[in-house]
């Protein structure tokens, strides 16, 4: 082989970039355990990045990711936002893609809080956020130029499989298991101007930002705020980063309230996508060998020329598909009328421990009560009917893949995909558009007990079944382009 052809895309491109932090004082509880309502300081800031992209060669296509630092938003209160951000930025509802970092130190924005301390902040919150989110894709949109994306791999040893057997306990736990698989796959697109400036740079990982936990009292992003700091000192533009398929992949030093521990975490990965972005190629080249050079040695002289006429414009292949896959729910998902009488029964054991002044067992108790809060918020938003119509959305962009799901996904999903198509780059995002089918953990992990099959609410096979649908389209646009 002669010529190393890096995997790249040619589009158009522009990324801008807004301040979401919440203000101090605002409902921050997030995590069960915990025991403060209140937000008591920032960590660092919380920021919204919008990416605007739009076909090369003059196709009426174009998207729109905001990559949000926030864990989730219920159903509803996401597409009120979404709605209000498409009409004032002027999208049509499949152009915009809000990909959450899943962030669990940025405290759950839900309206229906607002009688709990700190909740009435959060209803005039989310109606500025809807403004800076939209003001963010209106700056994308008008500064949309000629682009190239360069991909590039490298590997990050950050994340680690937190499905672990507790022995003493004799149940599965959200913890660490370092004999488990893991995927330390980190994928990197940089995205460059015709004039040679650097636009933005897109980190793609797999790890839960579950760093900080029930002792963290800070509005923070987790590692990703680091990861962006280091990322961007050394390319100037905004870092947008997209969370992989982590379902059962954490950080391998988590649930601590040291912030100093995301920051080293966020460095790790940051180091580590700068060592990739280091490596690649540049725009619209490729690495050519030139011929033989008498020295020393007989040496084999290899140096980057422009790509053909013909190279190039492959590289402006953009296909996208948007469409539901019907998933079965499980069998026995739990009604409101039920969930409703576990929440009763638990808010009177956290009444009755605290009148017996038992803190501990308290606090287990209104970790219960929220997760019957959360779990009744999540059975009244879904769709009637046998099935969860499950969003996928699938772009080609060039030489890459780029793949957004609703929900969380066990790292099987994104090893089995990579395996099927080796000679693609794909970027996998998850917890994109809403959260609603929760967890979608592997066949065999039903009948485990642990939390991520408690709280999923579609049918074992689940994971498997996405992985069939994605993996048929991206054949069929493979099968296309051969012939």
């Amino acid at each position: 082989m002669n010529q190393i052809v890096p995997p790249q895309a040619r589009c158009r491109a522009a990324a801008a970039r807004r301040d979401i932090t919440p203000p101090v004082g605002i409902y921050h509880r997030m995590w069960g355990a915990a025991t403060h309502d209140r937000a008591t300081g920032v960590h660092r800031p919380l920021l919204a990045t919008a990416l605007a992209l739009e076909a090369h060669d003059g196709q009426p296509v174009r998207r729109v990711i905001v990559g949000m630092d926030h864990c989730l938003m219920w159903h509803d209160d996401l597409e009120r936002l979404r709605h209000d951000v498409c009409r004032q930025a002027g999208l049509g509802p499949e152009e915009l893609l809000i990909a959450f970092s899943h962030t669990h130190g940025a405290g759950l924005m839900d309206r229906s809080r607002s009688q709990l301390p700190g909740g009435e902040l959060i209803g005039p919150y989310l109606d500025q956020l809807a403004l800076a989110l939209a003001d963010a894709v209106r700056e994308a949109l008008a500064g949309l130029r000629e682009a190239t994306i360069t991909y590039g791999a490298g590997r990050c040893s950050l994340a680690m499989n937190r499905d672990q057997w507790d022995p003493a306990s004799k149940q599965f736990v959200c913890g660490l298991d370092p004999t488990a698989p893991t995927d330390d796959t980190l994928l990197v697109a940089r995205v460059t101007s015709a004039d040679g400036r650097h636009v933005a740079a897109v980190v793609n990982y797999a790890c839960h930002p579950t760093t900080l936990a029930w002792q963290n009292t800070l509005i923070s992003p987790d590692y990703i705020g680091a990861l962006r700091e280091v990322v961007e000192a050394a390319a100037p533009g905004p870092c947008l980063f997209l969370l992989g398929a982590c379902g059962d992949l954490g950080p391998r030093e988590g649930y601590v309230g040291d912030t100093r521990v995301a920051d080293r975490h966020g460095r790790e990965l940051g180091y580590a996508a700068l060592s990739v972005l280091e490596s690649l190629a540049p725009p619209g080249q490729c690495y050519q060998y030139r011929g033989p050079v008498v020295s020393g040695a007989t040496l084999g002289d290899w140096g980057y020329e422009p790509l053909d006429p013909a190279a190039l414009a492959a590289k402006s292949t953009w296909l996208c598909r948007d469409w539901t896959v019907a998933v079965p729910y499980r069998e026995g998902l739990p009604t409101r009328e039920q969930t409703q009488r576990e929440l009763d029964r638990w808010n009177a054991a956290e009444r009755q421990a605290q009148q017996a002044g038992d803190a501990l067992q308290a606090r287990d108790c209104r970790a219960q009560v929220e997760r019957m809060q959360r779990q009744l918020t999540r059975v009244g938003q879904l769709p009637p009917g046998s099935d969860f119509p499950l969003p996928v959305s699938l772009w080609q962009l060039g030489d890459g893949y780029w793949l957004f799901l609703e929900g969380e996904y066990y790292h099987h999903l994104q090893r089995a995909l990579r395996a099927a198509f080796p000679a693609r780059t794909l970027l996998v995002s998850t917890v994109v558009n809403g959260w609603r089918p929760a967890y979608l953990p592997t066949r065999d992990t039903y009948g485990r007990g642990i939390y991520q099959e408690q709280v999923a609410i579609l049918a074992p096979g689940c994971l498997e079944s996405v992985v069939d649908a994605v993996a048929a389209q991206i054949e069929a646009w493979e099968t296309a382009s051969r012939q």
